[in-house]
């Protein structure tokens, strides 16, 4: 088995998150979206969709400095390495495109083992919380506690 690697409209992309995401909706937008394909048969490819990635602007407003892109979502449907791949690629698509840093963000119960494996560096715990406030009311559908930040340099 082999993964290829292709280019997704954002709209499928966030369709992908919406039903395979464990913690997450999709994400309202995003700049770019990369999939990867499972090739199962070498003497007559078929390709199967395994997992996506988004990339965005960082929802941090202090390292959002315009050189800074951060995967706001990956999901897969378990593929082995599929992660690893997708973070693989987003970190080599972000250099491209002339970012200098890439992050993003995982819960203190997953390993990051995907994240390290493709050069990802643990930059410690955030202190997580809500997005609401008294003057712009949200409700949050999502974790709020701490989380890592990982990040890699494009």
């Amino acid at each position: 088995m082999r993964l290829i690697l292709r280019p997704i409209a954002l709209r499928e992309a966030r369709y992908w998150v919406q039903s395979w995401h464990r913690h997450h909706k999709a994400p309202q937008g995003g700049k770019f979206a990369l999939s990867a394909w499972r090739d199962d048969r070498p003497t007559m490819p078929q390709e199967t969709l395994v997992g996506v990635v988004i990339v965005g602007r960082p929802v941090s407003r202090m390292l959002d400095d315009g050189l800074t892109a951060e995967v706001i979502r990956v999901a897969t449907d378990g593929t082995r390495n599929a992660n690893s791949f997708l973070y693989g690629a987003a970190k080599r698509a972000a250099q491209a495109m002339g970012y200098t840093k890439i992050i993003t963000y995982t819960l203190p119960e997953e390993s990051g083992v995907s994240l390290r494996a493709v050069g990802w560096t643990n930059c410690g715990l955030t202190r997580g919380g809500a997005w609401s406030r008294e003057s712009r009311p949200r409700l949050d559908n999502h974790p709020t506690q701490a989380k890592i930040r990982w990040e890699a340099i494009a």
